[in-house]
């Protein structure tokens, strides 16, 4: 009789890859040499540094820059890039960079990282995405120490290259303060150089090659946006529109509250308004308390967490692309359309499905979040679902209810964190066990009553 051999996808390497990443990072962190104070932490706070780093999320149970010592720090911010780049990434940079010939199942676990639809010229993409990625990263480090370096001297430069990391990764955790960048409000370099980071990170590394790929040519530069691919256009226009409108709603309703924008300037009312609406999509980073936050600008807040960024970039939630088919489509149905358009061109009904999947499966993980975390936690419904959402959408902003979890609290949260990186897709694959044989026979079909 044969065994049957366990079949091993490499989505659910993926999976198992982050995973292995966030106990290694718990094991490091629980050492007493991980810590400020020389002592051990304990395991579950250990996971759950690991788990909110590697998972690029931001959300803490202890302030990072006076909890951790510069080792832990350090161990931190690798987490952070291993998660912002994908371990897979990493992994196979690291085989290009010494001649190693990669398989046709590296390729394919590439591809399932990056979520790509060929195959093709996958080693020149990732040689791409790593040079870029140091680069942006290297430029933002300068750039923050114009501010850091004159404020805490030498230590201004670990600041500004972990700041930088963390910012471009969309991980929204800071060594600075224990009230994130709220001292840093109003200065317009952190703001501008913090924003760029997070929405160069979350726009997806495919419409950066896009963008650049018509800017060296000639001809097609005089005609950057006719030349562009579909995909970029839709992430362009969804962030732009996203960002410019979370910030007028925030503006609006934060405008007169003494508790967050009343005492401001109307040009920093401005800036403070956009670098929200801008952390929200997926950075955690805040220049104001959550908590302070009126019901209206933390319901926008939490949209806004839940679509998140672009696709193939470090950014979280159901991604831009996902919830502009999802709009073009109902839009297409109220009227009465057969097909679906995005800019004079027709989605497939296979994006529509993919991108419906992607919806149900982060709504259901932030269902099942928030009941199970309103069943431990004695708090409101609305800081229960900002905390959730933020944990499923890799975002890291609370209204301060993460640091007063329990036990069960937290190994909620670290499971929300880990279920919201890993991907949708990604989880309904792994768990998908049936074998995909073409169907033979095919049901009947019945017309039924919807809506």
């Amino acid at each position: 009789m044969q065994r049957k051999k366990l079949s091993v996808s490499t989505t659910h390497i993926i999976l198992f890859s982050f995973l292995g990443a966030i106990l290694v990072g718990a094991v490091l962190l629980c050492l007493p040499i991980s810590s400020a104070d020389g002592n051990a932490t304990p395991f579950v706070d250990a996971l759950f540094t690991a788990t909110t780093s590697t998972c690029v999320t931001g959300l803490v149970v202890a302030p990072t820059f006076s909890t951790w010592s510069y080792f832990g720090q350090a161990v931190i911010l690798l987490l952070i890039q291993i998660g912002g780049l994908g371990i897979i990434t990493i992994m196979s940079g690291i085989m290009v960079l010494f001649h190693k010939k990669m398989g046709i199942n590296d390729r394919l676990l590439l591809q399932d990282a990056f979520n790509l639809n060929s195959l093709s010229g996958l080693i020149r993409f990732i040689k791409k995405v790593i040079k870029g990625t140091f680069i942006i990263e290297g430029i933002g480090a300068l750039l923050y120490m114009t501010v850091f370096v004159p404020e805490f001297g030498l230590k201004g430069i670990w600041i500004s290259v972990f700041t930088a990391i963390s910012a471009f990764c969309n991980a929204g955790l800071d060594i600075i303060a224990e009230n994130s960048l709220c001292n840093y409000a109003t200065n317009p370099i952190i703001n501008i150089v913090t924003c760029l980071l997070i929405i160069l990170g979350g726009i997806g590394f495919i419409v950066w090659w896009d963008v650049l790929r018509v800017l060296k040519q000639p001809r097609q530069k005089r005609r950057l946006w006719a030349n562009l691919t579909l995909h970029s256009k839709i992430a362009i226009c969804a962030t732009l529109i996203l960002i410019f409108t979370g910030a007028a709603f925030i503006m609006l309703f934060e405008y007169n509250n003494p508790l967050t924008l009343k005492e401001y300037s109307f040009f920093d009312k401005l800036q403070i308004s956009l670098f929200q609406s801008v952390t929200t999509r997926t950075a955690g980073f805040a220049t104001i308390a959550q908590e302070n936050l009126t019901d209206s600008s933390a319901i926008v807040c939490i949209l806004l967490m839940f679509i998140g960024g672009s696709p193939v970039g470090t950014a979280g939630g159901v991604k831009t692309v996902t919830f502009a088919v999802i709009l073009a489509s109902a839009i297409a149905c109220v009227r009465n359309q057969s097909n679906t358009n995005i800019f004079n061109r027709q989605i497939t009904k296979a994006a529509i499905s993919k991108a419906l999947t992607v919806v149900f499966i982060s709504f259901s993980i932030v269902f099942i979040s928030t009941l199970l975390l309103s069943l431990v936690c004695d708090a409101s419904a609305l800081d229960i679902m900002y905390e959730t959402v933020s944990a499923a959408a890799t975002v890291g902003l609370s209204r301060n209810l993460t640091a007063s979890l329990g036990g069960m609290g937290k190994l909620i949260i670290i499971a929300t964190m880990y279920l919201g990186r890993v991907g949708p897709i990604s989880l309904a694959i792994a768990f998908n066990f049936k074998k995909q044989n073409p169907d033979l026979i095919k049901d009947p079909i019945e017309e039924i009553s919807v809506g």
